[in-house]
């Protein structure tokens, strides 16, 4: 499993190495308590963090973690993701798990490893939960005020993603009862093949991924098929780190899951 960590950030400078409080009240940089939800699942040698930049190298060394050294070049982590592989060699699956997304349930990995076997004409797969109406309603406030927050998606019956958006996607009207929400929310984690890849970092991005700032539109835009494995409304809301008005939100979901 890779985690892809940047220092440089338009919205969040040196977002890896900000300390968020758990239930204890310590408090822990974002890359060690993405670190530790990626060493959850029980394998914590298979996790490296990704990085170009020494000071966050510094901070994983700290506190236990394996490093993988990448060039400042990559334009996002899928790229990051694709050096990294390349580096550490001999692997069929690579699994992503993104540094601003300490509360993406873990559990989630198994299921995409199986989609990828299931549907071999996959390039990819990532999950996306069903939002609840408090996590619905961040999203629109958030959309409101101008800021960009999570990422919605729309997937075909076949659970195929058609779009990834960071705008509120689909458009509900005003009277939507919210207690159905056909909104899911895409979460930080994905699972794909080595080859493809490696065919992503040989491309350059495309006008939607560009116009969105979402690395996996480039593998839709290349006609790419991206598995989607849909969850329910986990009982909490599983809030990325994108900016610095959501560590008040992102803190207080660590409290209640008990995350210390």
């Amino acid at each position: 499993m890779i985690i892809p960590a940047r220092y440089a950030s338009s919205r969040f400078p040196g977002k890896p190495l900000f300390p968020l409080r758990g239930a204890d009240g310590v408090a822990k940089s974002l890359v060690q308590r993405s670190w530790e939800a990626a060493s959850a699942i029980g394998v914590p040698a298979s996790v490296w963090v990704a990085t170009d930049d020494q000071r966050i190298a510094d901070e994983v060394a700290k506190f236990g973690g394996k490093v993988v050294m990448t060039s400042p070049d990559c334009r996002n982590g899928t790229e990051r993701c694709a050096e990294a592989a390349d580096k550490l060699g001999d692997v069929d699956i690579v699994v992503n798990l993104q540094g601003d997304a300490p509360l993406t349930p873990v559990d989630a990995i198994a299921p995409l490893i199986d989609l990828l076997e299931q549907k071999p004409g996959c390039a990819m797969a990532t999950p996306a939960v069903r939002c609840s109406p408090s996590t619905y309603r961040h999203l629109v406030e958030d959309q409101r005020n101008g800021r960009v927050g999570g990422t919605t998606v729309v997937f075909d019956e076949d659970q195929r993603a058609l779009y990834f958006s960071k705008r509120v996607i689909p458009h509900l009207p005003a009277d939507h009862d919210l207690a159905e929400l056909p909104v899911f929310l895409h979460l930080g984690l994905y699972a794909y093949r080595t080859g493809a890849l490696r065919d992503y970092a040989a491309r350059p991005p495309g006008t939607l991924e560009l116009l969105e700032g979402l690395e996996q539109l480039r593998f839709l835009e290349t006609g790419q098929d991206i598995a989607v494995h849909p969850l329910p409304p986990l009982g909490w809301d599983p809030i990325e780190l994108n900016n610095p008005t959501d560590v008040a939100a992102v803190e207080a979901a660590l409290a209640e899951r008990g995350m210390r």
